[in-house]
């Protein structure tokens, strides 16, 4: 009987175990501020300055995501700072000698379904901000704004096939644990 009842009590500490990783691996849509940049076109030069914009944009917003301890928080700061975000990606398309202007603003948008790392988003509605360069009908790219969860992509620009994600949720998660 003894032996019964710690199988009994070992199986059930397993089941709790199991069932929080796996509800913490759920995702729920409203927990999430994802990141959607359009490159002008798909033009191998539009898309080579959409991956510049994008470093600046993820260098500018990672340490004011860092900062941040809630969604509602971190839709503010994002508004607060949309015309930095412009100027900022404006600043990079200057330089690359292209004359159209970037647009941000935040809104809501259908994503597809995306995996980062452990982590997979259903597809859906998201709360995005929207960073359009010049018209902004090239390919995209998008990432998490809220948890900060962004990637960097490989120095191999031209073949989209190999890319080496960085997470940062991690370290994001232990800290505000």
């Amino acid at each position: 009987m003894r032996k019964s009842v710690k199988i009994l009590l070992f199986i059930s500490i397993i089941s709790t175990i199991l069932f929080s990783f796996t509800a913490c691996g759920t995702t729920n849509k409203e927990d999430y501020i994802r990141i959607h940049i359009r490159a002008n076109s798909d033009s191998t030069i539009d898309q080579r300055v959409k991956l510049e914009v994008r470093d600046e944009i993820v260098a500018f917003i990672t340490p004011l995501a860092n900062r941040v301890k809630s969604k509602s928080e971190m839709r503010e700061v994002l508004q607060k700072h949309l015309p930095q975000i412009e100027t900022l990606a404006e600043k990079v398309l200057k330089a690359q000698g292209f004359s159209y202007q970037a647009t941000a603003y935040l809104g809501r948008e259908d994503f597809p379904q995306k995996t980062y790392g452990d982590l997979t988003l259903d597809a859906g509605i998201y709360d995005a901000l929207i960073l359009n360069l010049g018209r902004g009908e090239g390919a995209n790219w998008w990432c998490v704004a809220y948890p900060p969860l962004c990637f960097i992509a490989s120095e191999d620009i031209e073949n989209s096939d190999k890319v080496e994600y960085k997470s940062i949720i991690a370290e994001w998660f232990d800290k505000n644990s």
